[in-house]
């Protein structure tokens, strides 16, 4: 991995902090299960951020309930799978990798479901050359995420589990409670080793979605993940992330954008809630959630064509087309909902006339 790498890691990104929870944990004699790199209370540490025992600062991961966190870390010291069910953009995939990061230092051990995925893709799959030649053997073999995880007592994840047919889904079953993935080809079996566990994201917003069996919902605890509870606690996370992502890119450096942060998020939260922030008018709901992930979207963008075609700030006219493109994913029925917003909450307020006329124009 070298430093021209456009996602790093996390557990590389964040490989100081890793380092200092390890130390932590050292100073403190905490406890932790078999093959975990860090006690489950340093790994709470880590995603809700905080101080060590030497005071070294870690950066909150996650901003939002400690007890969700928890439990979910908890969870994964047990035999119980754990699902992070949630709304899009409440965070479940970036929670999911900090967690099996620290869990494991490892989060790239990740299946990402899809309509088009098959057994082979989860289970194990053959070097056909070698098959050929050889027949059937553990030569032959191809592991999947699953299959190292389970041989290295670590976490993997699964992103988007309901994206799966249900037949598929069901593949699971056995690795989950008997721990053992068999392999009929051989008359073997792989055994899952102290440490593994299997973290799965999900969301019910999503057209198609496969719903999971009773069988397979019951061998997951399901933690879920809600959307931030107040507008402070949002233009926090998409500060927090708009940053990141934006050092991540290397984007040149721009002018702080807390006022247009502010007013799109309060703008986003007030389309997908159906009401004002005062409660004064009801509002049309787009088909979009609308949700920080798509706040956070929309600001990078913003910070790009501010950073290269603009002045070095973000302003109405470079939140407009981003606004547009992240509302209108339905361009009749969103479109109304959007128009309607503009002109009965938009236009009333003064200090929000210069975005009115912005994304007016970009309709």
């Amino acid at each position: 991995m070298t430093e021209n790498t456009l996602r790093q890691p996390v557990e590389i990104q964040f490989k100081t902090e890793l380092d200092a929870l390890l130390g932590h944990d050292v100073a403190l004699k905490l406890p932790k299960p078999d093959n975990w790199m860090l006690s489950p209370q340093a790994v709470v540490l880590y995603l809700m951020g905080g101080k060590t025992h030497d005071g070294t600062l870690i950066s909150a991961k996650y901003i939002g309930q400690r007890r969700l966190i928890e439990t979910a870390v908890a969870t994964l010291a047990t035999d119980r799978a754990l699902l992070l069910l949630g709304v899009p953009g409440t965070a479940k995939s970036w929670v999911s990798e900090h967690i099996a990061a620290a869990v494991s230092g490892n989060s790239q051990q990740l299946i990402q479901c899809t309509s088009g995925i098959d057994e082979n893709q989860i289970r194990y799959g053959w070097n056909y050359a070698l098959l050929l030649a050889k027949g059937p053997s553990r030569e032959a073999l191809v592991a999947t995420p699953l299959m190292r995880a389970m041989q290295s007592g670590t976490i993997v994840r699964f992103e988007e589990l309901t994206r799966m047919g249900s037949d598929i889904q069901d593949t699971l079953i056995t690795v989950l409670s008997e721990k053992v993935l068999p392999i009929p080809e051989l008359n073997d079996a792989v055994h899952a080793t102290q440490g593994f566990n299997l973290i799965a994201t999900a969301n019910d917003r999503d057209k198609g979605v496969n719903e999971l069996s009773a069988a397979l919902k019951r061998r997951f605890n399901v933690v879920v993940l809600p959307l931030p509870e107040s507008p402070e606690q949002e233009i926090a996370i998409v500060k927090q992330r708009v940053a990141d992502i934006g050092v991540g890119l290397r984007l040149p450096e721009i002018a702080p954008a807390d006022k247009e942060i502010a007013r799109l998020v309060t703008m986003f939260r007030e389309l997908r809630n159906g009401e004002t922030e005062d409660g004064r008018h009801k509002v049309k709901s787009p088909s979009s959630t609308l949700s920080a992930a798509d706040a956070i979207s929309v600001t990078v963008g913003a910070w790009s064509e501010a950073a290269y075609f603009g002045d070095g700030s973000i302003d109405a006219e470079k939140l407009a087309n981003n606004i547009v493109g992240a509302v209108l994913k339905d361009p009749v029925q969103d479109r109304i909902a959007l128009e309607e917003y503009l002109e009965n909450v938009i236009k009333p307020r003064k200090d929000w006339r210069d975005l009115y006329a912005a994304v007016r124009e970009s309709l």
